[in-house]
C-alpha cells in the first residue's frame, strides 16, 4: 500500500515561489497534486508518470508550475512560480498505477494524506 507525506507549503506574497515535496513509500507510482481550497471541492492540478516522462496539469498552473520526480529518493516536487492569491489552498499528494490522464480525477483515491497549506497573499 502506498504512503504519502506532502510537506513544503508556507505563506508567499503573490508572484513569489514555493516548492512542495511529496515522499512516496512502497512501489513506484505515477504521482498527482490536487489542492482544495476552503469551500471548494478538491482538484487536479499536476500529474507525472512512473518514469517522469509524461507529464499532465490542469489548465490553471499550465506554464507557472512543474512537477518533477527523484525516483532514487522517492519524492514528487511541485515547483510553484508566479503564485497567485487563487492558488492558496491545502495541497495534497496522492499515487496510484495509472496513467497521467487518470491521475487527474480525484475520485479515483480513497484515502489521503495531511496536506500542506500554501497560503498567497495579495
Amino acid at each position: 500500500q502506498v504512503h504519502v507525506v506532502e510537506s513544503g507549503g508556507g505563506l508567499v506574497q503573490a508572484g513569489g515561489s514555493l516548492r512542495l515535496s511529496c515522499a512516496v513509500s512502497g512501489r513506484t507510482y505515477a504521482v498527482g497534486w490536487f489542492r482544495q481550497a476552503p469551500g471548494k471541492e478538491r482538484e487536479f492540478v499536476a500529474a507525472v508518470s512512473i518514469s517522469g516522462g509524461r507529464t499532465n496539469y490542469a489548465d490553471s498552473v499550465k506554464g507557472r508550475f512543474t512537477i518533477s520526480r527523484d525516483n532514487s529518493a522517492n519524492t514528487v516536487y511541485l515547483q510553484m512560480n508566479s503564485l497567485k492569491s487563487e492558488d492558496t489552498a491545502v495541497y495534497y499528494c496522492n499515487a496510484d498505477h495509472a496513467t497521467v490522464v487518470d491521475m487527474a480525477s480525484p475520485l479515483r483515491f480513497a484515502s489521503w494524506g495531511q496536506g500542506t497549506q500554501v497560503t498567497v497573499s495579495s
